[in-house]
């Protein structure tokens, strides 16, 4: 058994007097460098993680890009040259730009081997296209993609080819890798029938102990689960030294008062060992830099970093900036394409529309309630992947905030219904769920104080005088969502039993532009009190 009786700040002086890596007998020290959620974010980005115009960037103004990341990956390389040194990616590769909408996972397992990713977890987003494409990605990248919970033996195109843990030899020693997908990916992502998606702890615990049982006493999950899930683990299951994570796009820093935690967030493990989890936001904007030492037992005695950002101060790789303009050239105009302009930003961040009502969330919701004259228009939150600039809104812009290819769709349900369809998408603003619903045509309370299953209430539509009025739990409602929702994605469950279902409207992102051009090309953010949080 594992054991760390140091305290943080024990940690911190003991790395401090340990010295260079392995000076100690028996310790090895491993510089762990990871990225998670790049969401095929290739270009540069905003402050606000909208794409970064050429102007904004030679001005120094922006973030991030697949250039500036490989230029911060190789000089932390040669300045560690004669360490141990690994690259991981916590999931998350697919979707997110018209890189993705254009080459799929072509331009990503490119870029992956070149930038020499040695591990990868399966995020939920890889399975956006089904099967068939993350099966594509498997057949062209130089790394193993593992992840320990996912059960893809009923499925013909993934059996055998995602395996639950990996070993592998740095530095003269044998480095375990355990993994682990969010359990709700069949309702977040397009996994098909024939993948499962089994219980993350159960699963962690199995992986571990089978590395043990071969001897090895060094262990790494890198996991696709969430911040708050992977403090769970870290508390909960034995044998795992360091958790790499994804998912909830956190970010951990020891200077940004803006971060949820301190980079690494130490937590007490049930081996009486403390567990650093680290995790680097999101879309390549931190390079997360990590350096553990373990002694002769297989103990962390010490774990301290910080994430590298990506900022105009490191300069683009020429080769990669040369390749991603060869790149553009086919999507270069549609990206170009000015549809409209807005008067002030558009707000689509997850940390707000996953939890309140958003402007970009007002924008969409409107745009499928005109497009569809329904009663009520629902979208997820986790639908919305940017936040637009003040000033000319772009497709490019346009599809980057709505980047999965849905379609405007329909369904008819019972007020009832509705009122369910909120509970649950009200269900884990805890853990920033994407199925939080940006709503039009409805005006809905919820008490996060309440237990899941009872935090709606005050809901009300509008009569055909245009007043407001409460919802009558027994009449029925057309609703107009995307046709992953309506297909019971994200948990609406009662999309999918509804009546007179039709997801074959036009794609989501051309509604959005095409009202706005209705609008008169400018448009005015705005919330007027539709969702009402209750402390």
């Amino acid at each position: 058994m594992k054991h760390l009786l140091l305290g943080a700040s024990a940690l911190a002086l003991l790395a401090g007097l340990a010295g260079p890596a392995n000076a100690q007998d028996g310790e090895f020290t491993l510089n762990i460098l990871h990225i998670n959620d790049f969401h095929s974010r290739f270009g540069p980005i905003t402050d606000t993680d909208s794409n970064c115009d050429a102007e904004t960037d030679a001005a120094g103004e922006c973030f991030g890009g697949i250039a500036r990341l490989k230029t911060a990956i190789d000089d932390k390389r040669a300045e560690l040259e004669g360490e141990n040194v690994v690259l991981l990616d916590a999931g998350d590769q697919f979707q997110g730009s018209l890189f993705y909408t254009h080459y799929r996972s072509e331009i990503i397992s490119e870029f992956a081997n070149d930038l020499g990713i040695e591990l990868m977890a399966v995020g939920n987003h890889e399975f956006d296209d089904g099967p068939e494409e993350l099966a594509k990605l498997l057949d062209a990248v130089d790394f193993p993609i593992i992840s320990g919970n996912t059960n893809v033996e009923n499925e013909p195109l993934l059996e055998g080819r995602i395996p639950g843990t990996h070993v592998m030899e740095i530095g003269g020693e044998q480095i375990g890798f355990v993994s682990a997908l969010a359990e709700d990916t069949d309702e977040t992502s397009s996994p098909g029938d024939g993948v499962e998606f089994e219980d993350v702890f159960e699963s962690l615990t199995a992986q571990v102990e089978s590395l043990e049982a071969e001897g090895i006493n060094k262990i790494i999950a890198v996991t696709h689960v969430g911040f708050t899930v992977d403090l769970e683990i870290a508390s909960n299951v034995p044998g795992i030294d360091v958790i790499v994570g994804g998912h909830s796009h956190t970010l951990l820093s020891n200077t940004d008062e803006k971060a949820a935690g301190g980079y690494p967030t130490l937590i007490n493990g049930p081996d009486g060992n403390e567990v650093p989890v680290v995790t680097a936001y999101s879309y390549a904007k931190y390079l997360g830099d990590l350096v553990v030492t373990w002694d002769a037992e297989g103990n962390v005695i010490s774990a301290e970093g910080d994430p590298i950002l990506i900022d105009a101060s490191i300069t683009p790789n020429e080769e990669y900036v040369a390749r991603l303009a060869e790149l553009e050239e086919p999507i270069l105009a549609l990206m170009e394409e000015v549809i409209g302009s807005t008067t002030e930003p558009l707000e689509g961040s997850r940390e707000v529309c996953r939890v309140e009502e958003c402007t970009m969330g007002n924008l969409v919701a409107d745009a499928m309630l005109e497009a569809t004259g329904a009663d009520i228009a629902i979208q997820n939150g986790g639908g919305l992947r940017a936040s637009i600039d003040a000033g000319d809104i772009t497709m490019g812009e346009v599809i980057t905030v709505l980047p999965f290819s849905n379609t405007l769709a329909t369904v008819e349900i019972s007020g009832a219904d509705v009122i369910d369809a909120l509970e649950n998408g009200v269900s884990d603003v805890e853990g920033g769920a994407g199925r939080f619903p940006q709503v039009a045509g409805l005006q809905y309370a919820y008490t996060l104080a309440n237990p899941v299953g009872e935090r709606i209430s005050d809901v009300m539509v509008q009569d055909e005088a245009g007043e407001w009025v409460p919802i009558d739990e027994e009449a029925t409602y057309t609703i107009a969502t995307n046709n992953y929702m309506r297909g019971g994605g994200d948990g609406y469950g009662t999309f999918a039993e509804g009546d007179n279902p039709y997801d074959f409207g036009p794609p989501l992102e051309q509604v959005l532009a095409d009202y706005i051009a209705e609008l008169g090309g400018e448009y005015t953010p705005y919330t007027d009190g539709r969702i009402t949080v209750v402390e």
